[in-house]
């Protein structure tokens, strides 16, 4: 998006979503419509088809006269009357919001009736192109009457040239080539107006929407930066008026406690429900722990509504060196608008392990044509295809369309273990002589974990084995906590978060003493944000060195837990309503009840 230079892109993709939404209703009412429309013009036609027989019984030869018609060549009553385009739903809806930018349409379309028919107070074909023209308004198409010559026949024609750019039927998700033009519909055809850079007019359009990205991500000091240090512009009215109005927006903000930022964290996104949930030996610990799509952009859309705003586990403090050389962990300053709430998002095992093959789970994470990071999933045929299949692609998908949703760029924490590889590539030490890629899958793997990192994501260690770090031998654990620097730290590069397997600690809920031995070896290999499992809205405790908070999992079972409990009436039992209600989220293809074994 940063390279785009024309700021409407902007307007379309923090408007499609609602639009998407709209559309669906408006293809019901439209088609419900359009069979309306086909059976009163049938019936208009051939009552005027009567009628006039009626009133030329004395010529009948001449139902519709060449005067009245402005033609030289008889017609049929139908053709006569309104000779429509073949024009499909497709179609129809591609131009669903032509009016709101050529309002004049309308007007223009009139008169050229009027044209066409000088005698137009008592035409019938002028009164059905009129009806057409006020149908097909429904839907804000528009519609022109064209009179050539009096040797051509009279025919309206749909006028694609002023489509609205913020139709969903318009795609942008691309903008390699903001060049593209709209579909033809005439002798004219617009091209979208992408300013140009050759052009005064063009930079400062292209350097207003640029600052204009980092303000709605909150950053309003890059913002203001921006406009300010700009040779060309900085004197400009519009950029003073920015500067102004974004000095005001950063006036307005206020610091959020840290204490009350919540962590929410998924695992792997079902995207296919019946290969996950068909009742094999893995069924039932993807109902478990698993979150679909279809619950996952739901729990999006309801916490976006709700005034949620992702931050980093960077944001929330941050390393600092003392006048005394010593290097302290401090609170970092997160500030939003007044009633806005922060919360961190993570996604544990993204490796893409074998045992998911076949079930309806993404396989591996690429770096798309666009430099950002998407998913190759393979179908139930072997045929691979990529998308956004998990929860990197449609989280990144989503601040696309509102970024606000973003403070300043912020993306989730993505952890890995390494017995298996990481990315769903076969990394591990184990793979290196049974994958004839191994090396290849190393290299595609740590291209992937840059993208992740310049695209905004953090990276993390769930451990190496999946391993229950707080019980575990304390040499298993330091053997699994080298195997994972060794393996994954070595392709994803320095990492500082580690996500406890099972939500299993290293220390209980009091502060990590000087003598845990556990957690001075994870911090002697650089680990500052310790993250387990709790079910309280937020849990965050900031020592001098470190900084802890509790996670909550949003999957099958915790949300069917709030079902229970809403059924049995122990609101108190319910640990979700604060992001969402979990009867408004629940999957209607999870298998029921969900049991935790």
């Amino acid at each position: 998006m940063e390279n785009a230079n024309y700021e409407e892109v902007l307007r379309r993709r923090q408007e499609r979503r609602r639009l998407e939404r709209k559309r669906r209703k408006r293809k019901v009412m439209m088609m419900y419509v359009l069979m309306l429309s086909v059976v009163l013009i049938a019936g208009v036609s051939a009552f005027a088809f009567w009628k006039n027989r009626l009133n030329h019984e004395h010529d009948p030869e001449k139902v519709f006269s060449d005067t009245q018609l402005g033609t030289d060549e008889p017609q049929d009553a139908v053709t006569a009357v309104n000779p429509v385009p073949e024009t499909s739903v497709e179609d129809l809806e591609n131009q669903s919001h032509s009016d709101e930018q050529n309002p004049d349409s309308q007007d223009d379309t009139n008169s050229a009736n009027q044209q066409n028919h000088p005698d137009n107070q008592e035409v019938s074909g002028n009164i059905f192109q009129r009806f057409i023209i006020w149908i097909r308004g429904l839907f804000g198409q528009e519609n022109a009457a064209s009179s050539n010559s009096s040797d051509k026949e009279n025919a309206d024609s749909v006028d694609f040239t002023k489509a609205d750019a913020a139709s969903p039927s318009f795609e942008t998700d691309s903008l390699e080539n903001p060049s593209e033009t709209l579909p033809e519909g005439g002798e004219e055809t617009q091209a979208i107006q992408v300013p140009d850079m050759n052009t005064p007019e063009g930079r400062l359009a292209n350097l207003l929407f640029l600052a204009e990205r980092l303000a709605l991500g909150y950053d309003y000091d890059k913002a203001i930066e921006l406009l300010q240090t700009s040779e060309e512009f900085s004197a400009s009215p519009e950029v003073l008026q920015a500067i102004e109005t974004y000095e005001i927006a950063k006036a307005s903000l206020v610091e959020y406690d840290i204490k009350k930022i919540t962590h929410v964290f998924f695992h792997s996104l079902v995207m296919d429900n019946a290969r996950a949930f068909d009742g094999d030996d893995d069924s039932k610990g993807y109902n478990q722990v698993m979150t679909t799509s279809n619950e996952f952009l739901k729990i999006l859309e309801e916490m976006y509504s709700r005034g949620y705003v992702l931050v980093r586990l960077h944001d929330m403090a941050h390393e600092e060196t003392d006048e005394n050389g010593n290097v302290r962990m401090v609170k970092g300053k997160i500030m939003l608008p007044e009633g806005k709430k922060a919360f961190v998002m993570s996604q544990d095992d993204v490796c893409y392990y074998p045992y998911m093959s076949d079930d309806g789970f993404a396989k591996r994470i690429i770096v798309g044509e666009d430099g950002k990071p998407t998913c190759v999933m393979e179908q139930e045929d072997g045929t691979e295809i990529t998308g956004s299949f998990d929860l990197i692609p449609l989280l990144e998908d989503f601040i696309q369309l509102h970024p606000d949703f973003s403070y300043r760029g912020a993306r989730a924490v993505i952890a890995f273990t390494g017995y298996e590889g990481i990315l769903g590539y076969r990394t591990a030490a184990s793979y290196q002589e049974k994958n004839p890629n191994y090396e290849a899958d190393r290299q595609q793997a740590a291209l992937v974990a840059q993208c992740l990192r310049d695209n905004g994501w953090e990276l993390a260690s769930h451990s190496w084995g999946h391993r229950y770090l707080g019980q575990i031998e304390y040499d298993k654990f330091v053997t699994d906590t080298d195997k994972w620097e060794a393996e994954v730290e070595s392709l994803i590069g320095p990492t500082d978060i580690i996500l406890f397997p099972f939500g299993d600690d290293i220390g209980d809920w009091h502060g990590y003493a000087s003598d845990n031995d556990r957690f001075n070896y994870l911090y002697s290999v650089g680990f500052r944000y310790f993250c387990n499992v709790d079910s309280k809205d937020y849990w965050v405790q900031l020592g001098d060195t470190y900084l802890r908070q509790g996670r909550r999992n949003l999957d099958g079972f915790r949300m069917w837990k709030d079902i229970e409990a809403g059924q049995e009436g122990r609101t108190e039992d319910r640990k979700l309503d604060d992001l969402f209600r979990a009867e408004d989220i629940f999957d209607p293809a999870r298998p029921t009840p969900v049991e935790w074994e």
